[in-house]
Formats: structure tokens, C-alpha cells, sequence
């Protein structure tokens, strides 16, 4: 009879992962921290005003008075990239920091009370999930009105159940753990339980997941902008940049690369982060 198989521990496979994810950090934080000051010193940076119109450089190619040319208004597009920055950080940021609120705390209370509570929960979620995504977004939005409020609002009532559902998993696995059973035996309230002893410990998969949900808000406020319902042209935004350089794509490009570029980097900047924190924090395991 063989002897049973054994799971070998290898010092060089543990070394590579723990590089690749302080690697993986590294990189996402330093995008993001770049994209961060580029923001705030912007006025400091931009070499022109965002929204100035020049008619004498009309669709100007790079040079080295506008180094990443100009738009069909003459308007700069490096001021305008760099101005830019404020507006989509300011959607990849707060388009998520409401969603993960919400989500966490009906996730927490669904979960710990189970019964009725869970149930009418679970069927508010099935409701939401019934629509795609995008155009329920639309839709909301459609109804309060083009701009970035009307797309927080929509994203606050859409984007939380994805967090809710997370922590409401933890949360069930957790409030039967001998901890949670020993702070009921205290006679602890509650509130207490929920949001001090179960929710620190069932947190760590959504805050992964924000990094890679900023990813999905900052490419949906770019498509909703670039729709006309986001933000409102002559705000230099990056979504808008690329609808308003499409028409002249084969005669101007740089007026939809550049924004386009700073979308994927900024969104790959965001990915890096969530991958890197998740292996640090163990939730792919």
C-alpha cells in the first residue's frame, strides 16, 4: 500500500507570491498615487486652461506647445486630461464608497437576524439582479436627470448588492462561531455583536472588492458621460473627451487616445490594488 500523498511546503513558490504581491501593490499604488497628485496640483500642472478655446490651433496635432495636441474647440488636451483626473477619481471614489455602505450594513443585519429579515432581503436582490446591470443604471438615471448626482444616486440604489450579498455570507458562517455564541452568553446588545465582533471579521472580502468594483464605477461613469447623462460638456471628463474626439478618430486620433489610455491605466492601476490586497489579506485562498 502507498504511502498517502503530502502537500510539500516550497520556499521558492511562497517567496514568488509574496513578490508578485508586494510587486502588484507597489505598482497599483504608485498609479494611483500618481493619478492622486496629478489631481490635486492640477492648476500647478496643466499648462492652460481646460476649457479656453483657441481657434487658430484647431485639431493641432502634438507638439511642444500642446504636447498631446487639441481638440476640435482649440481647447488643450493635456490641461484637459489633467483636469480630468479630478472629475473621474471623484466617480471611481464616491461611486463606491456608498454602495459599500449601504451594502454592508443591510449584508450584516440580514445576515445575523436570518428568518423574515433575510428572506424579504434575498428577494430585494433577486428583484434588483432581474435587470442588467447598466440599464437599470440608465433608467434611474433617465428619471432624475443627466449629471453626476443622478449617477451616484443610481449607483447607491444598484451597486450595493454586491456587497450585501458578501457580507451577508460571512455573516451566516460567523454568528454560530464560539466567539459570537460567548458574546451573546455576555449578554452583549445587538448592535455590539453585529457591527463589533462579526462585521471587522467579515469585511475583508468586500474591501478586496472595492478596489475592483472602482474599476466597474469608473468605466460606467465613462460610458454613462460618454452617453450624455454623466457629466456636462465643457467640464474637461474623460468619457467626454472620447465622445466628443469620435468623429474626427481617423483625422485626430489624440483626442480619443489620450483619455482612453488614462481610463485603462487608472483602471489597471485599481486592479492591481484589489489583486494585491487580495492575496495579502488571504481571501482567494
Amino acid at each position: 500500500m502507498s504511502a498517502p500523498a503530502t502537500t510539500r511546503f516550497s520556499p521558492s513558490a511562497g517567496l514568488s507570491r509574496w513578490l508578485g504581491s508586494h510587486l502588484s501593490l507597489s505598482i497599483g499604488a504608485g498609479i494611483l498615487v500618481f493619478f492622486v497628485l496629478i489631481a490635486i496640483f492640477a492648476p500647478l500642472v496643466a499648462p492652460y486652461d481646460p476649457v479656453l478655446q483657441m481657434a487658430d490651433v484647431r485639431l493641432t496635432g502634438p507638439s511642444l506647445a500642446h504636447p498631446l495636441g487639441t481638440d476640435n474647440f482649440g481647447r488643450d488636451m493635456l490641461s484637459r486630461l489633467i483636469y480630468g483626473t479630478r472629475i473621474d477619481l471623484q466617480i471611481a471614489l464616491i461611486g463606491v464608497i456608498f454602495p459599500f455602505i449601504i451594502g454592508t450594513v443591510l449584508g450584516t443585519v440580514a445576515g445575523f437576524f436570518g428568518g423574515i429579515v433575510d428572506a424579504i432581503f434575498m428577494r430585494i436582490i433577486d428583484i434588483i439582479l432581474a435587470f442588467p446591470f447598466l440599464v437599470l443604471m440608465l433608467a434611474i438615471i433617465a428619471i432624475l436627470g443627466p449629471g453626476l448626482t443622478s449617477f451616484y444616486i443610481a449607483m447607491a440604489l444598484v451597486g450595493w448588492v454586491s456587497y450585501a450579498r458578501l457580507v451577508r455570507a460571512q455573516i451566516l458562517v460567523l454568528k454560530n462561531s464560539d466567539y459570537a455564541i460567548a458574546a451573546v452568553s455576555l449578554g452583549f446588545s445587538r448592535t455590539r455583536i453585529m457591527f463589533r465582533h462579526l462585521l471587522p471579521n467579515a469585511i475583508a472580502g468586500s474591501l478586496v472588492f472595492v478596489m475592483s468594483d472602482a474599476v466597474l464605477v469608473l468605466l460606467n461613469g465613462a460610458a454613462i458621460s460618454y452617453l450624455g447623462l454623466g457629466v456636462q460638456p465643457p467640464t474637461a471628463e474623460w468619457g467626454i473627451m472620447v465622445a466628443e474626439g469620435q468623429p474626427f478618430v481617423t483625422t485626430a486620433w489624440w483626442i480619443t487616445l489620450f483619455p482612453g489610455l488614462a481610463i485603462v491605466v487608472l483602471a489597471f492601476g485599481f486592479s492591481l490594488l484589489g489583486d494585491a490586497l487580495g492575496d495579502l489579506l488571504g481571501v482567494h485562498e
